[in-house]
């Protein structure tokens, strides 16, 4: 999916700038929070800014071309599995962290973390960096991004206790009318929308972050009101961090040496170990609010910090992939 360019931090500090305005959205919630019939208008505000973006996200991604990558459906079916299998399995894995070095809380939001689809454009970044299978990593991040507007949401209703627990009438009700009809809408009205799509993706991409900023906002205000902050302490935020370090470099480790396991050549295992690893928070964020409710700012506290923390590992590895070809090829001369 387009995004507008945005200001480039140095190579030294892969810091996604949008994460900056993220954590200022936090703070103005944290100062600022809406409340009252301020919390009402937003609330209402954020529900139809998470239909809007996944409207988008259905008149967006071309089926055509979706189905057309079925010819490479090994590689397709691997990434899958990283993301919805092995990926769920370590999370529910770290139940045994809750709740001497997580909270119920940080730990929802982890498990909720390994739930997401892989994102489409970093991946495909990275992989462009690190000279590996471009179209495949296209692909698997469109198949992981329309994958995930079911199981995502499905997964967390069987896997995830609380507010996102239990598939009561109630909740899949909200699921279907905020996000898989706008999304079958998008799809139904793409041949008629998706030249206007295309002709103003800067702008809509601004229409992307700035819904996303919206739902950050509502989440964080309903935290706040709620006094769920006051559960995080230094030493949780600074355990949640390790942890997901932990998380994202098994998982690097094994796309990376699965994929090789698995017959794949360099090119292929690139765009797996990116895809695969990877989790979107433009598709992570709004589908937090749909399942969490009052909850939503600690769920996506954990996805937050995941996002950052990938692109600023997946820079290094796609920099490094990148130079191991330049010196073969330099030594074939």
């Amino acid at each position: 999916m387009s995004r507008p360019r945005t200001p480039r931090l140095p190579s030294w500090l892969p810091i996604d700038p949008y994460i900056l305005v993220l954590l200022g959205t936090v703070a103005l919630a944290a100062l600022l929070p809406a409340s009252g019939a301020a919390a009402d208008v937003a609330d209402g505000a954020s529900t139809g800014a998470v239909a809007l973006l996944f409207f988008l996200y259905g008149a967006r991604l071309s089926t055509r071309e979706a189905l057309d990558g079925l010819r490479h459906w090994r590689l397709h079916l691997t990434v899958l599995a990283a993301t919805f299998v092995v990926f769920p399995v370590l999370g529910l894995a770290g139940r045994v962290l809750e709740p001497a070095v997580l909270t119920p809380e940080l730990y929802s939001g982890l498990l909720f973390l390994c739930l997401v689809p892989s994102t489409i454009q970093s991946s495909i970044a990275f992989t462009s960096m690190a000279r590996g299978n471009v179209p495949a990593a296209i692909c698997a991040g469109s198949f992981s991004s329309l994958a995930g507007i079911v199981l995502t949401p499905l997964l967390a209703a069987l896997l995830l206790g609380g507010p996102a627990g239990g598939l009561s009438a109630d909740s899949l009700l909200r699921i279907v009318l905020q996000l898989l009809v706008p999304f079958l809408a998008g799809q139904l009205l793409r041949r008629w929308v998706a030249v206007f799509l295309v002709r103003h993706k800067q702008v809509l991409g601004y229409v992307d972050r700035g819904a996303i900023l919206l739902v950050v906002y509502t989440a964080f205000s309903e935290g706040m009101i709620a006094g769920v902050w006051h559960q995080v302490t230094p030493a949780r935020l600074g355990a949640l961090l390790a942890v997901e370090a932990v998380l994202l470099a098994a998982m690097l480790t094994l796309t990376w040496f699965g994929a090789k396991r698995l017959g794949f050549g360099r090119a292929d295992r690139i765009a797996i170990q990116f895809a695969g690893s990877k989790k979107s928070l433009a598709a992570g964020l709004p589908m937090a609010t749909v399942l969490f409710g009052a909850q939503a700012s600690l769920a996506v506290l954990p996805l937050m910090l995941f996002h950052q923390m990938q692109l600023m590992v997946c820079t290094v590895i796609a920099g490094r992939r990148a130079r191991d070809i330049t010196d073969a090829a330099a030594s074939a001369r």
